[in-house]
């Protein structure tokens, strides 16, 4: 059989990317909506999202070692096969009202976030070393044509079951994941060596003695659990506001166009300027985000304050990414990639189950300022290692 391409490989893993994040948009921008209808309380609203996390968060690791052991692919089309059993469970859930097992569906759809969350370390993977940033950019450039498709898709197909509001929005998940299983069968990915799979490994102390991959891990982990406070919170807010779901659904459309769009050059970025520079710029807009939501609660307020929210979230993550692929060998990819997503999930499932409850007891500010404080952290600790490693460079000459 002939090798395929590293450019086929990654233009593959971004069609994969599209069409999870057309599922992803889905979920959060429906979930909510969903949970509104059959929570026992408002409280409860973002409950789904949150099964949705958990979800990821609990197959991530499981995901990473047996891509170690049996490859990417088959991991790849395991995910797509539980988005669809996780979709049938929800439409089952809306049919009957029930909102436990509405969040048992959904938390089945995490399993597709958890084995995609390596289609960009596998982008890197088949691109030169000094390309990796644009490798993982140019997949993630695959949520651009889910912005407008996931949104519209999500508006159109809420009545497709009527009276079963949102019934037919998870008909189109299912759609999504078959198309993701036909993406996978024609992609080839590299089967893992002998030396990747019992290669030598350094033990923890000796990895997180690294400041740059406590760092990258950290951007990373952070600018996805905030982007996910505020993202999951807003349609909420929104309609406790008084805006109606297709107001909700153009501001999410919005955002997750500033989540993606910046992808196109956001690679080329960090090869010319350096990704210490991006990150720290995506910290920066993330706080931003925050102040723009403190303005105001207006339609504007809210579509200023997603649309940063999402570029911030852009350079944040995709240079913690890159950060984090230059500090490990091939055989510790593994535990690595593992750690890094396991905490993007556990934190984002803490900020998806905290959004709901902060909206309902102290309102849509108390999102705004938590955001603030941990992007100036995370941004503090990015300007603290470009300095040293400036310092580092000058002594060393």
């Amino acid at each position: 059989m002939k090798t395929q391409a590293p450019r086929t490989t990654i233009l593959l893993l971004a069609i994969a990317q599209s069409l999870y994040s057309c599922a992803v948009i889905t979920v959060f921008a429906t979930g909510p909506l969903v949970g509104l209808m059959l929570a026992p309380n408002q409280g409860y609203a973002t409950w789904p999202v949150t099964s949705f996390v958990v979800g990821s968060m609990l197959a991530v690791w499981p995901a990473s070692y047996l891509m170690k052991i049996y490859g990417r692919k088959p991991v790849f089309i395991a995910g797509a096969l539980s988005s669809i059993i996780g979709a049938v469970i929800a439409i089952y859930a809306i049919y009957h009202s029930n909102f436990y097992l509405f969040c048992v569906g959904v938390l089945l759809q995490g399993v597709l976030q958890a084995t995609s969350s390596f289609y960009a370390f596998t982008a890197s993977e088949a691109a030169r070393p000094e390309d990796k940033s644009i490798a993982i950019s140019w997949v993630l450039t695959g949520g651009v044509v889910a912005a407008v498709a996931g949104t519209l898709i999500s508006s159109q197909t809420r009545d497709l079951l009527a009276p079963f509001t949102f019934a037919g929005t998870y008909v189109a998940v299912i759609v999504f994941a078959v198309l993701s299983l036909v993406v996978f069968g024609v992609m080839q990915v590299a089967k893992p060596t002998q030396a990747e799979i019992q290669g030598p490994q350094r033990t923890w102390p000796e990895l997180l003695a690294q400041p740059k991959l406590v760092i990258a891990m950290a951007t990373a982990i952070f600018s996805y659990a905030l982007m996910n406070l505020m993202m999951t919170a807003a349609p909420v807010a929104m309609k406790i506001c008084g805006f109606d779901v297709d107001a909700s659904i153009w501001v999410i459309q919005w955002h997750v166009l500033a989540m993606f769009v910046p992808s196109f050059f956001t690679g080329v970025l960090i090869k010319r300027y350096g990704v210490n520079l991006i990150t720290g710029i995506g910290m920066a807009i993330l706080i931003s985000a925050g102040i723009a939501a403190l303005a105001g609660i207006s339609f504007m307020h809210f579509s200023v304050a997603l649309i940063l929210l999402g570029l911030g979230w852009n350079f944040g993550f995709i240079g913690g990414t890159t950060m984090l692929t230059t500090t490990y060998h091939p055989s510790e990819r593994a535990k690595v990639q593992a750690v890094n997503n396991f905490g993007v999930s556990l934190m984002v499932a803490i900020a998806s189950a905290s959004s709901g409850q902060m909206l309902s007891h102290f309102g849509w500010s108390s999102v705004a300022l938590t955001v603030m404080p941990i992007a100036a952290i995370v941004l503090g600790i990015i300007i603290w290692l470009r300095t040293h490693e400036s310092t580092s460079t000058a002594h060393s000459l």
